[in-house]
């Protein structure tokens, strides 16, 4: 079949650039920059956390320059299943956008688990019911798996409405999160204990400079996976993609200010962290014994919304590509349907539910495991988008120097990433359980692969230029040419 008698689902252009936004931002902080920060700083001392968020940011916007780039050749849903097939074909395609499948479902799943944990330090007894089994030292109650599994439909089921009631909201609680952190770091300075003093250990004495700084940056893809969620989207939007990288830039540098200003307020507020390293809660400890209900009351409403916006950012972001693949028959073809009156791939939320649901049964120890794995995921995607805009940029008829060096910079960058979380001498690497999982998911994918290996065989490159670019290869090309 030509691409001329080939019909292509699309979806409507009803996002906004204050939507878009909100979810470079919500998607980047989401719950961590509220509940982590303690962790870090007993790991990695004020300066050496404080250190490896902003050089992590730093090397994100680096390999953002690319993602704008490529969002604004191709403005379409799928991202770097897009750029990846239009640079390197649809293997690649697919090995790229499976391992980012895992990455975005890892992060929905640990979001549900989160706003589990907020309760289990508010209300201790109330979760602590129904106590089912143990896995790796968690203890997991039906009540935990009720409030977790309630979560993730409620957020299905929002993420299914379309983008009119869940941009409204992303926007408005990435702007009380913000308020919220101004405000804490402006108080921290009259409340409490505070002192530069407590800052003390600026880094890990055991660990030393390096290996402080390197396990905070290490993590970076997972830390700042969001602003990756707005070329998913890029089909959708109600304005030129040409402004895509702008938005991403501003999503990035608020988290890092995020980031940083909370690990400032655990630091300087309390004497020693280390002290509370069986607290189920550094942060929230923290808080409320240096600002009472009031400082507790408002970090619960910024996680609660920071888990919305991740929740939110990531359901979409994980439907979007799953939408692509299945509009190109790369997964089952059901996936390309839209909702008749929301115009979203309901399925698609639906297959990420279904599979987020199985996350509550695990424990949030087992699950910790698989979220290891995120980074992974998402480096390969972030290592695929910057050789794309090498060897696009590169060539002489759309040459730009500028892209080139950032995308040789960018698939440095990534590789690192990658031998960080996978040699086993690296002082990020993943533990024993996570590398398991990791070998089942790739199973998991060459399995599937082989079972559409027919279907893929069979297509066209004109099929499949339309069904995935909504365009030829060459005309885009000829396009950047012409804009250039």
């Amino acid at each position: 079949m030509s691409a001329d008698n080939q019909t292509r689902t699309e979806l409507d252009n009803t996002m906004s650039k204050r939507f878009i936004w909100a979810i470079a931002y919500g998607s980047s902080i989401g719950w961590g920059a509220f509940i982590l920060p303690g962790d870090w700083l007993i790991s990695s001392g004020t300066l050496g956390a404080s250190l490896g968020i902003t050089i992590g940011g730093i090397l994100m916007l680096i390999i953002a320059v690319g993602y704008g780039a490529l969002t604004a050749k191709f403005p379409v849903s799928g991202g770097e299943f897009a750029f990846t097939y239009a640079g390197f074909g649809k293997f690649s395609a697919f090995i790229a956008s499976w391992f980012l499948v895992l990455g975005y479902i890892c992060v929905v799943a640990l979001n549900a688990s989160a706003f589990s944990l907020l309760f289990k330090f508010v209300l201790p007894d109330f979760l602590e019911i129904g106590y089912l089994y143990t896995i790796a030292g968690w203890d997991v109650y039906i009540m935990e798996v009720i409030l977790s599994s309630a979560v993730l439909i409620v957020f299905a089921f929002i993420s299914m409405k379309g983008s009119g009631l869940s941009g409204n909201l992303q926007f408005i609680f990435c702007l009380f999160m913000a308020f919220v952190v101004a405000g804490l770091m402006f108080a921290s300075f009259f409340t409490g204990e505070f002192s530069f003093q407590n800052a003390q250990p600026l880094f890990n004495n055991e660990a030393g400079v390096w290996t402080s700084i390197i396990l905070i940056v290490a993590i970076a893809p997972w830390m700042y996976v969001g602003f990756d969620n707005i070329p998913q989207a890029a089909e959708e939007f109600k304005f030129s993609a040409d402004k895509t990288f702008k938005l991403i830039v501003f999503g990035i540098v608020a988290s890092i200010l995020t980031y940083v200003a909370m690990i400032l307020v655990t630091s300087w507020i309390y004497p020693d962290q280390n002290s509370m390293d069986g607290a189920v809660w550094v942060t929230g400890s923290v808080i409320q014994s240096s600002m009472g209900t009031v400082g507790m009351v408002f970090l619960a409403f910024s996680i609660s919304f920071g888990i919305f916006t991740g929740l939110n950012g990531f359901y979409m972001s994980s439907s979007r590509l799953i939408f692509a693949m299945g509009r190109a028959n790369f997964v089952p073809a059901v996936f390309a349907r839209v909702h008749k009156k929301n115009k979203t791939p309901h399925y698609a939320v639906l297959f990420v539910l279904a599979v987020c649901l199985i996350a509550p049964w695990l424990g949030r120890t087992a699950l910790s495991w698989i979220v290891d794995m995120s980074s992974v995921g998402v480096s390969v995607a972030f290592l695929a988008t910057s050789a794309v805009t090498v060897k696009f940029f590169a060539r002489a008829e759309h040459k730009n120097i500028v892209y080139v060096i950032f995308g040789v910079l960018g698939v440095i960058i990534s590789l690192v990433f990658l031998i960080l979380l996978l040699f086993p001498g690296s002082p990020a690497a993943l533990t024993a359980p996570s590398y398991y999982a990791l070998l089942c998911w790739i199973i998991l994918g060459a399995v599937f692969l082989l079972l559409k290996y027919k279907t893929l065989k069979s297509m066209s490159k004109e099929e499949l230029d339309f069904m995935i670019l909504n365009k030829t290869r060459e005309a885009a090309m000829n396009e950047t040419k012409k804009e250039g």
